[in-house]
């Protein structure tokens, strides 16, 4: 039998592995009697543990949640994907965290035991991650949007577009989508009567939300969608592309958020991506080092046979 302390651990760490146990379950996962659980619940709850409890034969135990955060129990990977994720925090993608998501690393590498503290420096050491992102979003901003997509509410906001056009949006927010090291909305415009896709740096929110709204389901998966409108959509140029391979051995490519890649089969892929240049669009296309068919837009066919005597020029000056 698990001394005092050792089977409050355990009983914590068994209320937090999922949302209900009975009694009888938790007296047989720590060899004691049912009295002695209820005896233990009473002991984590004069510690600050909301654990709720339902009487009856059908009735057993929950670990709530109350007003002040007690101490949480994590096993080993749990702890590492904690301290690698508040790494992560202070990439600078949201604005105001990286000191906080400091503060809770150090006090989280302070009570690791060795084995895991060298685990998670040692991949600290290794993992290298661009130090600022392109355009960081305030917690507030993030925060309101994702409690309106939670509650269903209607969100106002006054939004400035890729060419600097201000304008006043009322949408149904759906899901906030982070893609390409940026925080992004897709949600139905009300206005407009279709999905879109919102860059989160952009808007500014009024206040209240609401009304409620029932959910729609957007026509894709909404990481796809938003990866698909910020590849293509937003340039200038938007190309469709067959490549002659898988779609696995090309997402090097397309990792950064310059472009989408769909499989076809096991031998073809259909690639999406845009650009304000057609130069860009056929370098881009090229160096992938793949043969491929161009289907969107025809004027990327002319430019590519224009890149190519230029290089061929380049190879051979007597042509």
């Amino acid at each position: 039998m698990l001394e005092t302390s050792a089977r409050l651990l355990r009983l914590l760490s068994l209320l937090q592995s999922r949302p209900d146990w009975t009694g009888p379950d938790l007296a047989e996962r720590l060899d004691v009697t049912a009295r002695t659980v209820r005896r233990d619940v009473e002991r984590l709850r004069a510690l600050g543990y909301p654990v709720h409890a339902t009487p009856g034969t059908a009735g057993g135990y929950r670990l709530g949640a109350g007003a002040a955060l007690p101490p949480l129990l994590l096993d080993d990977e749990e702890a590492i994907a904690v301290a690698l994720c508040l790494r992560t925090g202070t990439d600078g993608s949201v604005e105001g965290i990286e000191e906080t998501s400091l503060r809770a690393l150090a006090k989280l590498e302070q009570v690791l035991p060795s084995r895991l503290r060298h685990r998670a420096q040692a991949m600290q050491a290794v993992a290298v991650s661009q130090r600022k992102a392109p355009a960081a979003v305030g917690q507030e901003v993030l925060t309101v949007i994702g409690a309106a997509c939670r509650d269903r509410e209607r969100l106002r906001f006054d939004y400035r577009d890729h060419g600097g056009i201000s304008s006043r949006r009322t949408v149904e927010p759906y899901r906030l989508v982070h893609h390409a090291r940026r925080w992004y909305l897709l949600a139905w415009d009300t206005d407009r009567g279709d999905w879109r896709s919102f860059r989160v740096d952009r808007l500014h929110p009024k206040p209240p939300t609401g009304p409620r709204f029932t959910l729609r389901e957007p026509p894709m998966d909404a990481a796809a969608y938003v990866a698909r409108g910020v590849t293509s959509r937003a340039y200038r140029y938007q190309a469709v592309v067959t490549l002659h391979t898988n779609a696995e051995a090309v997402t090097q490519y397309t990792s950064s958020g310059f472009g989408t890649v769909e499989a076809v089969d096991d031998r073809t892929c259909l690639l999406r991506t845009g650009a304000e240049s057609l130069d860009v669009l056929a370098v881009y296309i090229a160096m992938i080092g793949v043969d491929f068919e161009v289907h969107e837009p025809p004027e990327l066919i002319k430019q590519l046979r224009t890149v190519a005597d230029r290089l061929a020029r380049a190879t051979d000056p007597g042509l």
